[in-house]
């Protein structure tokens, strides 16, 4: 009986020594797996950063230059440095005035459609036209137009300017109506002085005209007073010349203050 228990002793021992190396082994295969897992984490790249990273490289490499030709040695400072500008201030830009030539030839149709529409008194010298390359001026004479001392337009005022209304309103132009007045003092309720009726004459022109269908933004009443005859009012006849309304066709809005640097009044034709 001891003989049996001795050898089945041996027999479990003999069992259970044979798979215990597995254990070990297992526990190599398990520290191993975790070396190459640790190494793999170590040796990996972090794409997102590389991705970065080379995008920067290639856009410093790739930036187009500053200008399109290389600053020359021994060229003037002023032809390389940008010209200083001061901010909020626009460079003002330059607006090529049209050709005198073609600009003379439309005054001139202007000056001739207005002479035929009022030749009867111009006949008669009461309707005076002139022109230049910058505007046409119709001339009329105050006993046209109003009483001595009155703004109100006579009745045989309105035939010719209709008339004149007529041809101004199929035009584009600017118009300015100017009253100009002899040297005889002025002092009523109405009038205080020249400037009063001179300015009262002309806009009473401009009424008329705005009536006939001319747009007002066209539109400029202009009083000067006694202020710039071309007269003496030391004669009847001188007053009598002094004491006018002009319709000024203006070939641009600014006609009028161009002339003070052409000096174009010597060049009017009849």
């Amino acid at each position: 009986m001891r003989k049996r228990e001795s050898s089945r002793r041996r027999t479990v021992e003999a069992s259970e020594n044979v798979d215990r190396w597995l254990v070990s082994y297992a526990d190599f295969v398990t520290l191993l797996f975790a070396f190459f897992v640790v190494m793999y984490a170590i040796s990996s790249i972090n794409e997102g950063k590389y991705r970065v990273l080379s995008d920067t490289l290639v856009a410093a490499f790739n930036t187009p230059p500053k200008s399109n030709e290389p600053i020359q040695i021994g060229k003037p400072i002023e032809e390389v440095v940008a010209p200083k500008t001061t901010p909020g201030v626009t460079k003002p830009i330059r607006v090529e005035p049209p050709k005198a030539d073609n600009q003379r030839a439309k005054m001139a149709l202007i000056a001739r459609q207005v002479e035929n529409s009022l030749r009867p008194l111009i006949d008669q010298e009461l309707i005076k036209v002139t022109h230049n390359k910058l505007w046409v001026e119709i001339e009329i004479k105050s006993s046209v137009l109003y009483s001595s001392g009155s703004a109100e337009l006579e009745i045989e005022a309105f035939t010719p300017l209709k008339k004149l209304a007529k041809v101004l309103k199929a035009l584009p132009n600017h118009i300015d109506v100017e009253g100009h007045t002899d040297n005889l003092p002025i002092k009523t309720s109405v009038f205080p002085s020249n400037w009063e009726l001179s300015a009262s004459r002309a806009a009473s022109v401009v009424h008329l005209f705005t009536k006939e269908g001319i747009p007002p933004t066209r539109l400029a009443a202009i009083g000067f007073g006694e202020f710039r005859p071309v007269a003496s009012n030391d004669t009847v006849l001188g007053r009598r010349q002094n004491r006018r309304v002009k319709v000024v066709v203006l070939a641009d809005k600014n006609s009028r203050r161009a002339a003070v640097i052409e000096n174009v009044d010597g060049e009017q034709t009849e």
